[in-house]
């Protein structure tokens, strides 16, 4: 039997496609793209210096992350806001992030109590906006945001259930920075007080019952803005 040597990727190029990964990855959360806007993989090779193979990887990879779209025939493209996925996957978080949440609450430790304290702290802490970011969420903030969640969810001891909320998290992560233009009122604080309280006091009812208002909240947002996508006069 013939066995075919297994090609491998060089240092180099894998360096440079994590960088272009980063750095689109970084450009689509900002707001530098708006929904639905063309990523040309020539363009963004010659604007980037590199190759387009190496764009091409960095694409896939935000594709695979929901981050980005791709269209037959018609390359790549930043999600549309309306795509009715980002419902779905607000249905899919409602539906499974309080039964690990209660897991977590029956499950975790006395660790594990110190770091949803410590994480819910950085969060209250952090500035969620900052002039130089406008009106999205700050990169610090939402970061300090997507560890204390987790961290709430990490008492359940279970990787693929604590994986499986990795990657809806990160697919519904621009949708959510998008809603933040639209709810600016929305009071995030008293809400991730109540979450933390609720965990801490071993009250496993009300923390998944927190949580389901918490992102029903959020999809509830993502449907408004939905149905009133900006105008290009606006």
């Amino acid at each position: 039997m013939t066995q075919t040597a297994p090609t491998s990727t060089s240092p180099g190029k894998q360096m440079l496609s994590e960088q272009i990964y980063a750095h689109l990855r970084d450009a689509i959360m900002r707001g530098a793209y708006a929904p639905g806007d063309a990523l040309k993989p020539q363009d963004l090779a010659r604007e980037q210096g590199v190759s387009l193979a190496v764009v091409r990887e960095a694409l896939v990879r935000l594709v695979g992350e929901g981050l980005a779209d791709r269209l037959p025939n018609r390359g790549f493209a930043v999600p549309a806001f309306s795509d009715r996925r980002w419902q779905e996957i607000a249905e899919a978080r409602r539906t499974i992030e309080p039964v690990v949440l209660r897991m977590s609450v029956e499950r975790g430790d006395v660790e594990w109590e110190a770091r949803v304290r410590a994480a819910h702290h950085r969060l209250a802490r952090t500035p969620a906006y900052v002039p130089e970011e406008g009106e999205h969420y700050s990169g610090t903030w939402s970061e300090a945001h997507r560890v204390f969640h987790r961290t709430l969810l990490e008492g359940c001891g279970n990787p693929v259930l604590l994986a499986t909320f990795d990657r809806m998290w990160t697919a519904s992560e621009l949708a959510r920075r998008w809603s933040a233009q639209r709810v600016p009122d929305r009071d995030h604080v008293g809400e991730h007080r109540q979450l933390e309280e609720a965990a801490l006091a071993r009250d496993a009812d009300t923390a998944a019952e927190v949580l389901a208002r918490h992102l029903t909240m959020t999809a509830a947002g993502l449907t408004g803005c939905a149905h009133h996508e900006p105008t290009e006069e606006a």
